[in-house]
């Protein structure tokens, strides 16, 4: 099983990373995937990575919640990251209009630019969205040339929506949301495309049920695997098969 999306060189990790680590391999969890969200996360991000270098891989980008009116200088100083180190995938990026709209235009510049690194350096992107799905979907038309490819990350939409990104040749990441008694998944989950899915936990935060509210880890990605499995009347066994060859697959692992 791949957890594709988990922020475990946040600070929230740092006194027990390593028997957090342990916990996600003796779950089956074979890899991390660590999206950036801005430019004080790099350092412990790669440096995680280093840590454990058979198990997580990094990625880089500016998160859309760490923009604003110096995005051209962030923008400037991530993209030199970019010659410096192997990374999966530009992420994690995307538009957010839930917390402020403040900084919206830059929000839409910066995710246009990441598109376009991505374009050129032929890497999967990672897009973060809350209260932006049609904003995001309208930017993502305008630039998929056939090349663009990726995930939404921490999906929580609706069968339409899940159609719509998949049209655009995007993955779906599912997590704790899934779990949710109120979340609206299960009406959702029995009918996506399986060929477009792929897990995650966006740990430390969003921890599925029975852990929500709590600290969310690694180890949590196969609760979400078998959340999947019960809405679609399969095996965790089958979920975890399809969503990781997605996920080798999509980030070329």
């Amino acid at each position: 099983m791949i957890d594709t999306h988990a922020h475990i060189y946040a600070s929230e990790f740092d006194h027990d990373r390593d028997e957090v680590v342990s916990r996600a391999l003796a779950q089956g969890i074979e890899r991390i995937l660590l999206p950036n969200i801005d430019l004080e996360s790099i350092e412990p991000m790669l440096a995680t990575e280093a840590a454990y270098p058979t198990v997580c891989r990094a990625m880089m980008g500016l998160h859309p919640c760490y923009v604003d009116g110096n995005v051209t200088q962030t923008l400037d100083t991530i993209h030199r990251w970019f010659a410096q180190h192997d990374f999966i995938a530009v992420g994690e990026i995307g538009i957010d209009l839930y917390w402020d709209k403040t900084f919206r235009a830059e929000q839409e510049m910066a995710f246009v630019t990441q598109l376009n690194w991505a374009k050129e350096m032929n890497l999967p992107v990672v897009i973060h969205t809350r209260d932006s799905i049609d904003e995001t979907l309208t930017l993502l038309k305008q630039e998929q040339n056939g090349q663009l490819r990726g995930v939404f990350h921490c999906f929580g939409g609706s069968v339409d929506e899940a159609k719509a990104i998949n049209d655009l040749g995007f993955h779906l990441g599912l997590g704790g949301v899934s779990t949710f008694k109120n979340g609206g998944m299960d009406q959702v989950i029995p009918h996506l495309d399986m060929n477009y899915v792929i897990l995650e936990t966006d740990c430390p935060y969003l921890a599925p049920v029975p852990h929500r509210g709590k600290r969310n880890e690694p180890a949590y990605t196969q609760l979400v695997a078998q959340r999947v499995a019960d809405l679609r009347m399969t095996t965790i066994e089958a979920i975890d098969c399809i969503t990781s060859v997605n996920a080798k697959s999509l980030f070329n692992l």
